[in-house]
């Protein structure tokens, strides 16, 4: 108020709205500024309004919310401290001028780049204890009129709530920002499986993780698909010295590829349709942690470039955003498919390939880790049968024998389900063979039997010559490994343990064809 009047009734009025549509909004900083000036422009009744937020690390000021004729113009410019905004800022006094030309400190970079005339203005800080966070600049009175100290006054009024509302919401937002990476971590980190590990190549991986704990390179997990190549990556990470920070996890192909770069690097409000408010991406969320990037050969092509720059220079953008964002992340990514293959086909990146593959894990199937399926069923075992009540005590000899002579193509993620639905159809005491309810279970349940009927037929062939015999139990034994692996080439080069080139040669050569 000036001197002589006290603040009218009226305004008085719009000022205990005003606040208490401040205190409402606290939950969104951005909608909270948009509320702020367009209270103050209808208080005082003007054209235009900005509010520049003082930027310290690149010493000026930046507009950030602005309304009137060229509000899509001004935003994001950056103002010069030598500017009356920058010296509202510098000096925390708020001003009155009805003539901006006259004024030394009006620089008219702003007006000349949008085109828009500024005839007078009041500025005045938004300062919490002495700091200046931002200036307000209201501008050019209604019908030319000139800006009054009553004006000034009820602004002043304003700019002082108005401050502290808004460090309140960056703070809420802060603090909500992390409560919800947290929640994640929670949800998704936290939740650490048990690791069940006898087999002794399984043992020597660890070991090997544990040497490489003290490092921070990319770490790339191969292996069939429910080998448990999260389990190793939560190890790697549990194992590292970023183990009391977040371990996020992305699901490369559980996304449809117009969603994962939002999923990646998060995006801003506004930055496509859905974009209701922003949103941190996932390497925001692993800041000083890890991320595991599961199935990483499903990654679209044009985003395995953008990975690869957060890889060599830890910096990204949101969606919609120019800003760069700086992360210290370690990135652990799996995959079952034949990462040289792809590059071979031009479906991914080689440099991508090889920053990934620093040290790399190979997860041996289930079948090559037959000395664990104990431990496995006895753990799976005991959780669903708390899970769903039953007492059961074990296995029958019969099912044991089933277990032990499946070649288990699901891997463990098979063997658990298997348990799973023993436990739902079962009943204690014992698991039973036909609880297992497994796939062809006559052709597993009689391999020993098929070796024998084998060698038998070949004993009566014509030409008994172990040459002949070995040439046609090659042949037998290779279209069945096709046939398991549904005739995919580079998964059985692998059951094989020999290149998948030779794998075609001896399909020629041996006169295999799939029925």
């Amino acid at each position: 108020m000036s001197g002589n009047s006290l603040i009218s009734l009226d305004r008085l009025k719009s000022l205990i709205e005003i606040n208490t549509r401040i205190n409402l909004n606290d939950a969104d900083p951005d909608t909270l500024l948009v509320s702020i000036l367009e209270s103050a422009m209808l208080m005082v009744k003007c054209e235009a309004a900005s509010l520049l937020l003082v930027r310290k690390e690149i010493d000026s000021l930046e507009f950030y919310i602005s309304l009137g004729p060229k509000n899509s113009e001004v935003k994001k410019i950056l103002v010069e401290k030598e500017s009356i905004a920058g010296w509202v800022a510098e000096n925390c006094e708020s001003v009155i001028i009805n003539d901006v030309n006259s004024d030394p400190r009006f620089n008219s970079t702003v007006q000349n780049m949008t085109k828009y005339v500024t005839r007078n203005m009041i500025a005045f800080p938004m300062s919490v204890k002495g700091d200046c966070v931002g200036v307000i600049e209201l501008i050019n009175k209604e019908n030319n009129g000139d800006f009054t100290a009553d004006d000034l006054e009820i602004l002043e009024l304003l700019g002082e709530q108005a401050a502290v509302a808004y460090q309140n919401a960056l703070r809420y937002r802060k603090n909500k920002v992390q409560l919800n990476a947290l929640q994640y971590v929670v949800d998704a980190g936290k939740d650490y499986h048990p690791f069940i590990a006898r087999n002794p190549l399984v043992l020597s991986l660890i070991e090997n993780i544990k040497r490489a704990s003290a490092i921070n390179s990319s770490v790339l997990i191969t292996g069939e698909s429910g080998v448990g190549k999260e389990l190793f990556a939560e190890q790697i990470h549990l194992l590292s010295n970023r183990k009391n920070k977040p371990f996020v996890r992305v699901s490369c192909a559980s996304l449809s590829p117009s969603l994962l770069e939002s999923e990646f690097f998060g995006h801003v409000k506004g930055a496509f349709t859905d974009a209701v408010s922003a949103r941190k991406g996932r390497f925001e969320m692993a800041d000083g942690g890890t991320i595991f990037l599961d199935e990483i050969g499903e990654l679209p092509f044009d985003l395995q470039a953008k990975l690869l720059r957060v890889i060599q220079e830890k910096k990204f953008e949101r969606v919609g955003s120019c800003d760069t964002i700086s992360v210290d992340v370690r990135i652990i990514a799996a995959t079952n498919r034949d990462l040289e293959a792809m590059i071979k086909e031009g479906t991914f990146r080689s440099d991508l390939y090889f920053r990934l593959n620093v040290l790399p894990i190979a997860v041996p199937p289930l079948r090559e880790r037959r000395d664990e399926l104990e431990d496995l069923c006895e753990f799976f075992l005991n959780k669903f049968k708390a899970e769903i009540h039953k007492d059961f005590l074990g296995f029958s000899e019969a099912a044991k024998k089933a277990i032990y002579s499946y070649m288990w193509p699901g891997n463990i993620r098979e063997l658990e389900n298997t348990i799973e639905r023993a436990c739902i159809i079962g009943n204690p005491p014992f698991i039973q063979l036909n609880d297992l309810r497994l796939p062809v279970d006559s052709e597993n349940l009689q391999e020993n039997t098929e070796i024998k009927n084998c060698a038998e037929e070949l004993s009566l062939m014509k030409d008994r010559s172990l040459k002949n015999a070995l040439s046609e139990f090659k042949k037998q034994y290779v279209e069945r490994i096709l046939r398991e692996t549904n005739w995919n080439q580079t998964a059985a080069a692998k059951i094989l343990d020999i290149q998948r080139t030779y794998v075609s040669k001896l399909i020629s050569e041996l006169n295999i064809r799939r029925t």
